[in-house]
This record gives C-alpha cells, sequence and structure tokens, in this order.
C-alpha cells in the first residue's frame, strides 16, 4: 500500500491578495455590464488606508472605479478603521489606459481576422472523482473551511472574527484514495478582546468540526492561530496584489498550471477563458468515466485562434488513449476564445463571485458555467461507450 500526504490551502475574502482580485473583477462585472465588447486588464493593490488601481481598459461606457472599489471594500467587511482598511476613509488611486494597439489588431474580430487569442500561453484544467464536484479532496475543504470563516463572521455567529483568514488542509492518501485528514490549519483575524482559548474552542465547534467532520481521526491535529494571537490582519499586516493567489483559484497544487491569474481580465484573454475551457474538458472527461483523473492543456499564440497544442494526461486511469482523447477534444470542444466565449456565455457581469472560494468545483450556481457536465454523452458516444 502506498501511503502519501497532500497539502492544500485557501484563503477568505479579506485575505489582502483575494481583497484585489475582487475589487479587478468587480470593476470587470461593471464594464461588462455596460459594454460586452470592452478590453479589459485591471489590477489592484492594497497596503494599509490605500488602493491601487492600475491598468488597460478600452471601452466605450465610464465607471465610477473608486465607487466599486469603496463598494467592493464594504461587500468584503472593510467598513472599520480599527482593520486599517475602511471602505468609506481609504485613499483610491487610479492609473488606466487603453489596451496596446498592437494586441488589439491580433484580439479583435473583423472581415479579414476571426478573433485571435489575447497573448501566448499555456493553460490547464484537471479534474478528479475524489468528490461529488470532481475536485480534489484538499482543496475541496480547504475552500469550504474559509467559506464558513467569512459565514461565521458576516452572521454574527462569531463576533469576534475579523475579514482576514487562512485555512490548510492536509490528507492522507493511500493507493491514491483520499482517507483521512492528519491536520487542519487555520489562521482567523479577531478582535483583540478574545482570548486564543476561545478562539480554539470557537473556530473547532463552528468552523471546523461541520466543515471536515467526516474526514477527523483522533490523530488529526488542529493548529489554530499558532502563533497566539493575530489581531493586525488585512492589508495592515501584508500589502496585497491581483493574481497572487493562482493555486488557491484553481486546485490547490494538485495540478499544474500555466503562470496566467483569472481576476480582472475580460474573457477575450485566454489565460482566463481557456482555463475555464481546459477544467470543462477535463471534468466532462472524468464524468463520462473515461478516467478518474484527467488534465487538460491547451497553448496558445497572440492573434491566432486554433490552440497551438491539445494534451491530455489521465495519469495511468483513462479507459481509452490519451492521443485519441486529444482527438476527440479537438473535434467536440470549442476551442478558438470567439468559441469558448460563446459556449461558456461568457460575457456576462459574473466574475465577482469567482475571485473568492475558487474558480473551479463550484457547482451550486450556474453561473459557472465550465462546471457543466453537457458534453458527456457526446465523449462517451465518440468512443462508442453505453
Amino acid at each position: 500500500m502506498k501511503k502519501f500526504r497532500f497539502t492544500s490551502e485557501s484563503v477568505t475574502e479579506g485575505h489582502p491578495d483575494k481583497i484585489c482580485d475582487q475589487i479587478s473583477d468587480a470593476i470587470l462585472d461593471e464594464i461588462i455590464r455596460r459594454d460586452p465588447d470592452a478590453r479589459v486588464a485591471c489590477e489592484a493593490l492594497t497596503t494599509t488606508g490605500m488602493v491601487l488601481v492600475v491598468g488597460e481598459i478600452t471601452t466605450k461606457t465610464y465607471v465610477d472605479i473608486p465607487q466599486i472599489v469603496r463598494n467592493t471594500l464594504d461587500y468584503i467587511g472593510y467598513n472599520n478603521p480599527d482593520y486599517g482598511l475602511d471602505a468609506k476613509t481609504c485613499a483610491v488611486l487610479t492609473s488606466i489606459h487603453e489596451q496596446s494597439e498592437n494586441i488589439a489588431i491580433g484580439v479583435n474580430e473583423t472581415e479579414e481576422h476571426e478573433q485571435g487569442a489575447g497573448d501566448q500561453g499555456m493553460m490547464f484544467g484537471f479534474a478528479c472523482d475524489e468528490t461529488p464536484e470532481l475536485m480534489p479532496l484538499p482543496i475541496s475543504l480547504a475552500h469550504k473551511l474559509t467559506r464558513r470563516m467569512a459565514e461565521v463572521r458576516k452572521k454574527g455567529i462569531l463576533n469576534w472574527v475579523r475579514p482576514d483568514g487562512k485555512a490548510q488542509v492536509t490528507v492522507e492518501y493511500e493507493d491514491g484514495v483520499p482517507k483521512r485528514v492528519t491536520s487542519v490549519v487555520i489562521a482567523v483575524h479577531h478582535n483583540p478582546e478574545i482570548t486564543h482559548q476561545q478562539i480554539v474552542h470557537d473556530i473547532k465547534n463552528y468552523v471546523i468540526n461541520p466543515v471536515v467532520g467526516d474526514y477527523v481521526t483522533r490523530d488529526t491535529k488542529f493548529y489554530i492561530n499558532a502563533t497566539g494571537i493575530f489581531t493586525i490582519g488585512g492589508p495592515q499586516a501584508d500589502s496585497g496584489v491581483t493574481g497572487r493567489k493562482i493555486i488557491v483559484d484553481t486546485y490547490g497544487g494538485m495540478g499544474r498550471h500555466g503562470g496566467g491569474a483569472f481576476s480582472g481580465k475580460d474573457p477575450s484573454k485566454v489565460d482566463r477563458s481557456a482555463s475555464y475551457m481546459a477544467r470543462y474538458i477535463a471534468k466532462n472527461i472524468v464524468a463520462a468515466k473515461l478516467a478518474k483523473r484527467c488534465e487538460v492543456q491547451l497553448a496558445y499564440s497572440i492573434g491566432i485562434a486554433n490552440p497551438i497544442s491539445v494534451y491530455v494526461d489521465t495519469f495511468g486511469t483513462g479507459e481509452v488513449d490519451e492521443v485519441k482523447l486529444a482527438e476527440a477534444v479537438r473535434e467536440i470542444f470549442p476551442l478558438k476564445p470567439a468559441e469558448i466565449i460563446k459556449h461558456l456565455d461568457l460575457l456576462r457581469p459574473i466574475y465577482l463571485k469567482t475571485a473568492a472560494y475558487g474558480h473551479f468545483g463550484r457547482e451550486d450556481d450556474d453561473d459557472f458555467t465550465w462546471e457543466k457536465r453537457d458534453m458527456v454523452g457526446k465523449l462517451r458516444e465518440y468512443f462508442g461507450v453505453k
């Protein structure tokens, strides 16, 4: 029997980097709502008392970026000066210019030229049968923990919890199958009045047990605010930048990553749209029971519509040949940028909700169209599987 342990991390919506991801996607949403043809690539940076928004935006509309920033901070929960960043009083600086004409030539569709990829690069999608949503168990549990941390704060179940926080889950596998959680790490931003003993008690009972209980054993170790205090958090403790939590956003390290971040980018950028398509492909392959684990790589050149390569890896779990799987992917799935956007219906203001707790595995929301399993029948028919 082969045993190993694998660890994944998630962060709450109040983590400094996640603040920036949400600001970038809130701006994107408001622009797409008014101008679906806009080109958006914006990033944010935050530190104590300040948010800076930069990037390239080409649009026919106007949006009030400072107000979007303040609304997003308030939604997250940064509305108290004691937190080091307050939606009402923080400084908001902007430096925006239009998308480069050199890029626009290759991306914009004309009578002579179909819409090409917004940049070169490779994108990965991953799926496995470890969880009902076909995600790796460690990242699935980590996201559920951070979502629960936000829930107990926003609903007032634990009134001492502040917006910043992290969760980390280690799962032990036997012959590739997840069996138990060996450790849970929680860092929770808190009011100074609460005792460490109360923090440990409350987090175990109101956060960890409802989420991880089925996988906990008597040997499971818990590390809750391991330094003993976390009263200084958010941008007051660490600066935040858009796109710095790409492993949290995807598969928790189980599965490769092409390196491109998602947030703040309109779907003409294949960093985002092709990553969604790669997940969609991998998930449908696993859902069709053609493999237990599947990773899909799509690679593009700027200005060129078709991917320059399609690669499928089933890690020895496949029921059909991987080369034939890659051929099936090219035949069955839309892989050009314009086709991906149309098939997944990506020109909608859906992106703010993707910017925290992972872009994948979110089957509870119909806006996450890349989580659908609607290509299972076509895949099984292609391979003659009943």
